[in-house]
């Protein structure tokens, strides 16, 4: 597969996630978080969202009143207003139906952003987590940013690698993660309770018998 065919298939599968998340919003509902922790990322954006929508609409009207005389650019124009509205909507709907997930049962930690980022972290593999503050960044190797209102709340340093697919479908081995959550302070101290619970469920596992022994 080119890199030309993967940036088409990735921007395909973005379009129908943010439709999908049009209708999750519209019925009050979330994606993967069943049974599990969610944390949401989105209430610091709404406004922007929202009124970067509105401008969109106003354009929108602007312009069907400029290009009345012109129909078939008219219709253009139209179309692709639409869909920037859309655009706007659909992404932020998709930031509050696709919240951060913690799979407490699992051992995981899912890190998304809209729908375009939607990464998985074993808990076993998080080495450290706190909650930090950070308004600038820098883009590192080895490091994912997914700053809200250019900042991020919450930093993850992990003990070994994992896998993140860009957008492009580019492969990057990340140990720093860092990332926005409404709630940062019950979201870090969520994820240190469950690394424990973790650690003390392996332990507490009883080892297998040696062959030849009696059970």
């Amino acid at each position: 597969m080119t890199t030309a065919t993967r940036a088409v298939h990735a921007l395909l599968r973005h379009e129908l996630r943010l439709l999908a998340s049009l209708l999750l919003w519209a019925t009050r509902r979330t994606h993967g978080t069943e049974g599990k922790q969610a944390f949401g990322y989105a209430r610091g954006q709404g406004a922007v969202m929202f009124g970067f929508a509105f401008v969109c609409v106003v354009e929108t009207v602007a312009m069907s009143v400029l290009l009345r005389d012109l129909p078939a650019v008219h219709t253009v124009m139209l179309v692709l207003d639409v869909y920037t509205v859309l655009f706007v909507v659909g992404m932020h709907a998709a930031s509050v139906v696709r919240p951060h997930v913690l799979d407490v049962g699992g051992g995981s930690l899912r890190v998304r952003q809209a729908g375009h980022v939607d990464l998985l972290i074993p808990l076993e593999k998080i080495a450290n987590v706190r909650r930090e503050l950070r308004m600038t960044h820098t883009k590192t190797d080895g490091q994912l940013d997914l700053a809200i209102g250019s900042q991020t709340t919450v930093t993850l340093e992990l003990a070994e690698p994992v896998t993140h697919f860009t957008f492009t479908g580019r492969q990057r081995d990340i140990s720093v993660v860092r990332f926005h959550a409404d709630d940062a302070d019950t979201l870090v101290q969520a994820i240190k309770q469950s690394i424990e619970q973790t650690v003390t469920r392996e332990r507490t596992v009883p080892s297998p018998p040696l062959p030849g022994l009696p059970v």
